[in-house]
């Protein structure tokens, strides 16, 4: 599961703020009814691949 692609399909905005070596540090900016969105993304994500192992 990728973190940021699920914030990014919620409408939140995810900015690289610096890349230091291989350390990457980003922000991420949203409403609260993106992070109410993210929340419901997460948790189905994380259904599906319980699902998946079963």
């Amino acid at each position: 599961m990728d973190i940021l692609d699920l914030a990014r399909k919620s409408g939140m905005t995810v900015v690289l703020d610096a890349k230091i070596g291989r350390q990457e540090y980003r922000t991420v900016h949203g409403s609260v009814a993106a992070l109410e969105r993210f929340a419901e993304l997460f948790a189905a994500s994380m259904h599906d691949e319980l699902v998946e192992q079963d």
